[in-house]
């Protein structure tokens, strides 16, 4: 997993005891930023699980912000001091960017009260945080303000998934559904999907996987199969019907409405279904996001992959 051994060695608990003599910390704020749909809200809700022994406190801006003046303050201030009540502890902060961007002068007084008690939470001066890890994620780390950054001290780059994550991705969605595909098309599935996101391959193939029932609402003609009963899997019948083309010798003319419903043979999930629905499902993703990313990474990250 991208950013593993950082987050294991971040969680508060055990490590921060087993070091404190020594001088050695674990850190206390961690930037996860990266392409949208790579995964960093599932990295943290890995964290939560593997830090059986501290408390998770999972945050978005709305949930600290408030229409009346000097609420939203109190709440970043009430945040905290229930995490120092209960540490060990980690704050994920799930889209940061909406609550600590660049401050200016364009922005309302009650913004940037937000952001300066932020900042004063997470390291100000008179206030112990042994024990807490702030846990941050955005898709767009550019924006955020400069002393925000600096509190995050590991800002760790979660990249688009390589060709071998790809092939996996695509293994794993498709899952248990019935197919006919073999590991060498998952390995070209992978090949042609450069640029997807995790989430992009799981939209992909939830599109493919309509393909087959797209097919059996547009089919003018059906003929009869053998395969597993949709009563009892393990029980093979001969009287199933399945889509054909009219040209089929032993094509019966009918619809889909006239086919009972134990007697519709489950259409597999091909490759063909998958190529189809590859021409229409494009990534969310694009190069210049990338490149942003990229010189980011260069300017204040590291590459989770490292």
């Amino acid at each position: 997993m991208p950013g593993e051994k950082e987050l294991q060695t971040a969680t508060p608990g055990d490590v921060e005891v087993r070091y404190r003599r020594r001088n050695r910390k674990p850190w206390q704020g961690i930037l996860l930023f990266g392409p949208p749909g790579t995964g960093k809200s599932y990295i943290a809700k890995a964290v939560a699980t593997e830090a059986g022994e501290s408390t998770f406190f999972s945050i978005s801006s709305s949930d600290l912000m408030s229409k009346w003046l000097g609420e939203s303050e109190k709440l970043v201030k009430n945040l905290f001091a229930l995490a120092r009540e209960h540490k060990p502890s980690i704050i994920f902060i799930d889209e940061i960017d909406s609550l600590c961007s660049a401050r200016s002068d364009n922005e309302s007084e009650s913004a940037r009260r937000i952001k300066t008690e932020f900042m004063v939470q997470m390291q100000g001066v008179g206030l112990n945080n042994d024990g807490i890890l702030v846990l941050g994620a955005t898709n767009i780390p550019w924006i955020l303000d400069a002393a925000i950054r600096r509190r995050f001290e590991k800002r760790i780059y979660i990249p688009l998934p390589d060709i071998h994550a790809r092939k996996e991705m695509f293994r794993i969605d498709v899952g248990k559904n019935y197919n006919t595909l073999t590991d060498q098309d998952f390995k070209v599935l992978a090949e042609r999907c450069e640029g997807y996101s995790g989430y992009d391959i799981s939209i992909l193939v939830k599109d493919a996987l309509m393909q087959p029932v797209r097919r059996v609402q547009s089919a003018t003609h059906f003929k009869h199969v053998s395969g597993p009963s949709p009563k009892d899997p393990n029980i093979i019948v001969n009287d199933l019907l399945s889509p054909c083309s009219p040209g089929d010798p032993h094509a019966i003319a009918m619809s889909w409405l006239d086919v009972p419903g134990d007697k519709l043979a489950n259409p597999p999930l091909s490759m063909q279904d998958i190529c189809r629905s590859l021409a229409q499902v494009k990534p969310t993703v694009n190069n210049t996001d990338l490149d942003r990313l990229e010189a980011f990474k260069n300017d204040f990250g590291q590459d989770g992959q490292e």
